[in-house]
């Protein structure tokens, strides 16, 4: 063979070998697949980084919780320098507002069927019902001046507010108590029940409380890992067990609603129960007769797509789309027993596959 007919050859394979190599990395570099929870019609798709915040501008480390109004804004109750932020359904940044309010630390959010917010301080031992564009109509309880601890009466660190259909507000009572408390439209109160214990119609934390269209009050009972099912008086009439810490409760619309729980999961990252999957934290879909229809996570705690760290508050827009709310900060030192030395993940979007 002559030395061009040589040289042409090995520059032949040497494009073939290049191509082979290209090939061979081009499935590495692509973009990569979105990450999907659940099965199903209960799928869902993690939109990271959803939230156009401004420069500057941060959440802190811990969102509390999150509601949406009729046209599906997303208020975003946080422990950082803005407490209230508001963005449309697709993350666009609309607006802050609470900075002069005075909230001790953010807890519980709920949107009333006439747009109004109801906002829980739980170390404020208050709730503020307020407008979209955050002034305060309406307090229930004397801001930061809580009753005496496990005396029933409110409020002792309140975690979270519910209506019902004809207007009645409920506040579940809370780290500092094992109560209900239901009160009028107006701020009276009408009724209150429950007290420390595990048996039914007691409480061991109670942390969230939500109601459906028929009246029925659902509250997450976090310590005993339940969610129990009272009439709008306070009679006991069931309860979802096998949950990991309920911490974040919504309940849907229409009949045989379905749940949508945030589990905190473990309260230790040490032992027996590090690295252990399908304990939380996670959000979990529950028919309106407790059964479990899909687990959204099931690894353990981290800031990977797909995964949570303190699933707190949550929320589903009208197109059911999932909205989380983390305590990430407080519950990082809570885990590992130091601060996270970056700011952590602490809201997250979850996009219904239809």
């Amino acid at each position: 063979m002559c030395t061009l007919c040589d040289s042409s050859r090995r520059r032949f394979l040497k494009g073939i070998a290049m191509s082979a190599a290209v090939a061979s990395v081009a499935p590495r570099i692509r973009a990569a697949e979105p990450v999907v929870l659940g099965h199903g019609k209960h799928s869902y798709q993690i939109l990271e980084n959803w939230g156009e915040l401004p420069n500057g501008m941060a959440y802190g480390g811990d969102c509390a919780a999150v509601c949406l109004d009729s046209s599906d804004n997303v208020y975003v109750f946080t422990r950082g320098k803005h407490p209230v932020i508001v963005f449309d359904r697709d993350g666009k940044f609309l607006r802050t507002w609470g900075q002069d309010i005075g909230f001790t630390n953010a807890h519980g959010a709920h949107m009333g069927p006439d747009d109004h917010l109801y906002l829980t301080d739980d170390k404020g031992h208050a709730v503020r019902k307020c407008t979209r564009d955050g002034k305060v109509v309406l307090t229930i309880g004397v801001p930061n001046r809580g009753a005496k601890a496990f005396s029933g009466d409110p409020f002792n660190r309140c975690t979270h507010t519910a209506l019902a259909p004809n207007g009645d507000i409920y506040v579940s009572d809370g780290y500092q108590n094992a109560r209900v408390h239901k009160y009028s439209p107006d701020g009276k109160l009408l009724l209150s029940w429950g007290e420390p214990g595990t048996d039914p119609g007691e409480f061991n934390l109670v942390h969230n409380i939500a109601c459906d269209d028929d009246g029925w009050v659902y509250v997450a009972d976090r310590e005993n890992h339940r969610v129990q099912v009272f009439d709008r008086n306070g009679k006991y009439e069931a309860q979802w067990n096998n949950l990991a810490r309920p911490c974040g409760l919504y309940v849907a619309r229409g009949k045989e609603p379905l749940a949508f729980v945030g589990e905190l999961g473990p309260e230790t990252v040490a032992g027996l129960t590090k690295d252990v999957p399908n304990l939380g934290p996670r959000v979990s879909i529950v028919s309106s007769k407790g059964q479990v229809l899909a687990h959204l996570g099931t690894r353990t705690i981290g800031e990977g797509v797909g995964q949570f760290i303190a699933p707190h508050g949550i929320a589903v827009d009208s197109r059911g789309d999932i909205y989380v709310a983390e305590v990430s900060k407080t519950y990082w030192g809570v885990l590992y027993g130091r601060p996270a030395d970056h700011e952590l993940r602490s809201f997250q979007k979850l996009r219904r596959i239809v």
